[in-house]
């Protein structure tokens, strides 16, 4: 009864999620919303970066996966596998963003993921009401706006958009894929191989590059202890753990949050001064996520 209660819940794409779930949420915000300005902040090759990241994520969770012993459930441990390939994916591109456009810039681009999730889910047979199409328009509008400034200010920039929409549906496919995982294996064993397999996806890229793994500057160091703690265990494991419960397009939908968050820490610790459309365009983004979040009735949800 309690599987048939999470599943039906996990199904329900327009649902407000559980106050339990609502708080990993709201955490989850603030956690991946450090993860821009800090990448932007880093000196580190974007491979090797991913590698650190990803495998301290694993290191951490580790200790908590061992004590379920779940090596033997192969379709859980097989979406887990995949799922990390498509975050080394989602990465790539999503530092490269971070990169080469502004953070607030890169950040709404990614925040189309919601508008990738809900075609994913489309065309896997769920059902997307018009209330929720609604609010992808008025936040892809509210995207458009964010990032439509970045368009005429030079070739690597407009470059940066281009990597930031693809990060956005290898981010949709790694959301949906983590769900499956999660139908059968814990969310500690899930994020301990996808972190892992995350991490040794970029290493070959990273051992390529001329540079050494380890020669770094401590405030870089500093830097991927931050990511790590912050953008991956707050962030990325807490989204995890509620993608046990809510829906793939929900929670990629709550993640539009990261945007103002990004822009604001990018704004304190970068000295990024969003251009004057940033924030209609912001606030047209937020509009969309309560069209399609906050207009519905909550859901009575049994949490494992």
């Amino acid at each position: 009864m309690q599987r048939d209660s999470i599943e039906d819940s996990r199904d329900n794409h327009t649902a407000i999620p559980a106050r339990p779930d609502l708080i990993r949420l709201g955490i989850g915000i603030l956690g991946i919303g450090t993860s821009g300005p800090l990448i932007a902040m880093s000196t580190m090759p974007i491979s090797t970066l991913i590698f650190w990241r990803n495998l301290g994520g694993s290191l951490l969770t580790a200790p908590f996966a061992w004590r379920h012993r779940q090596w033997s459930e192969k379709k859980g441990l097989a979406w887990s596998a995949g799922a990390g390939l498509l975050l080394a994916l989602h990465f790539l591109c999503f530092f490269l963003a971070m990169r080469w456009t502004s953070v607030a810039a890169g950040t709404a681009m990614v925040a189309l993921q919601p508008i990738f999730a809900a075609i994913f889910v489309k065309f896997f047979g769920g059902h997307i009401p018009p209330r929720a199409w609604l609010g992808m328009v008025v936040s892809f509008s509210g995207v458009l706006l964010v990032s439509g400034v970045d368009l005429h200010i030079s070739l690597r920039a407009f470059e940066g958009d281009l990597a930031g929409l693809v990060s956005a549906s290898l981010a949709a496919a790694y959301m949906l894929a983590g769900s499956k995982a999660q139908e059968s294996v814990e969310t500690t064993t899930y994020t301990t191989v996808c972190y892992f397999v995350c991490a040794i996806s970029v290493l070959p890229i990273a051992f390529s590059s001329p540079i050494s793994l380890i020669h770094f500057s401590a405030k870089d160091w500093w830097i991927v202890g931050g990511l790590i703690l912050g953008a991956q265990i707050l962030g990325h494991t807490m989204f995890n753990a509620a993608l046990r419960r809510v829906s793939p397009a929900v929670v990629s939908l709550i993640i539009f949050f990261e945007v103002p968050v990004s822009s604001l820490l990018a704004l304190w610790w970068l000295g990024q001064t969003p251009a004057l459309l940033v924030v209609p365009g912001i606030a047209l983004i937020l509009g969309g996520c309560a069209l399609v979040v906050l207009r519905t009735r909550p859901q009575q949800v049994v949490v494992a």
